[in-house]
């Protein structure tokens, strides 16, 4: 088969690979029709060193089961199913508390190089716990945005969630990425009162506003802390949701949140350290929340509304390329020419 393969910083090539194969009663082989490059892709795009390499890329899939090992029941041949970004088993304590990101038997597509989604397909460890089977037909109209289930919306919710958006909080997203975008449309959802969206990408911050953001902020720095600052009454948001991972997106989020807020991160993080003593966060009671989100445990609650309309996460796709564009998709993306790319195998 024909799969996405990143060698080193900015060489991204589509190769022919061994096809995928049934390895443990509990697995899967899935035809991959809808995938696609998430932001978090771009870290290794811009900085992987060759000594990473080769490595399969891709975290987030909609396909149809073509083979099941002889122990899963939840799915079968001809399902159409959605993967999260996490292999879960859907049986250990985490899992049962609703943390599939920290699975003692799962794992994170990224983490094995022998297995990607940008692919033409995959074989799924603990498909039971795992896959989501969906009732559409492989060509709906609704694909891009249940697509957007295997990670970035199920990831913006999660950020929301977990920072504590409720009716009437004032909420500040840090980020115009397909995530910022999507934590924007989940803190509408969660009814917060105020949104500010921080971005400088005018074609997105057109996108968060039709999301729910109530204002934008396109400075960076003091002067974007400042400009929040004087939006939010002068004492900064309830929530801050920090979707890029940056040092200086986390330094923003320590300037605009309010005391007793929160600071909910899901942009990988690309730093080990940062400040969190009196006077970032223990002096103003800030607490610090976010991580990898348990998209698997937000699916069937965020299915429902994209089904029947109501909201279009799927919008934050604006190319749509097959396995051959997958590697200018890389680069156009890296380059802001466009927000979040399709794949079609």
């Amino acid at each position: 088969m024909r799969a996405t393969v990143m060698y080193e910083a900015g060489d991204v090539r589509v190769e022919n690979v061994p096809d995928p194969k049934i390895e443990r009663p509990t697995d899967a082989l899935v035809t991959i029709t809808a995938a696609c490059i998430c932001g978090s892709d771009l870290w290794p795009y811009g900085k992987m060193p060759a000594s990473d390499g080769p490595a399969r890329m891709g975290h987030e899939l909609i396909g149809v089961v073509q083979e099941t090992g002889s122990e899963v029941a939840t799915v079968k041949k001809g399902d159409l199913v959605v993967a999260p970004f996490a292999v879960s088993d859907g049986t250990c304590e985490f899992c049962r508390e609703g943390l599939q990101t920290s699975c003692v038997n799962g794992l994170f597509w990224d983490s094995d190089k022998n297995a990607g989604c940008q692919a033409e397909a995959i074989r799924v460890p603990h498909a039971d716990g795992t896959l989501v089977k969906l009732p559409v037909a492989v060509d709906s109209v609704l694909i891009p945005s249940m697509l957007t289930l295997s990670d970035v919306f199920g990831t913006g919710y999660h950020a929301a969630v977990v920072g504590g958006v409720r009716r009437g909080s004032k909420v500040t997203v840090i980020g115009d990425g397909a995530v910022g975008l999507l934590a924007v449309l989940s803190a509408k959802r969660l009814g917060a009162e105020q949104i500010v969206l921080m971005g400088r990408h005018t074609e997105r911050t057109d996108l968060g506003r039709e999301f729910g953001a109530t204002d934008v902020v396109a400075e960076r720095g003091e002067e974007g802390v400042e400009r929040v600052r004087e939006l939010s009454g002068g004492h900064g948001s309830h929530v801050v949701l920090e979707a890029v991972g940056n040092m200086p997106a986390y330094q923003q989020a320590v300037g605009v949140v309010r005391p007793g807020g929160v600071i909910s991160r899901v942009g990988v993080p690309q730093y080990e350290e940062a400040p969190v003593g009196f006077g970032s966060l223990f002096g103003p009671n800030v607490r610090l929340a976010g991580g990898p989100a348990p998209v698997r445990a937000y699916i069937e609650e965020l299915l429902p509304p994209v089904l029947d309309g109501s909201i279009e996460p799927g919008k934050v796709f604006d190319a749509t390329t097959d396995l051959d564009g997958v590697p200018n998709g890389y680069q156009d993306m890296a380059d802001r020419k466009t927000l979040k790319v399709l794949v079609k195998p």
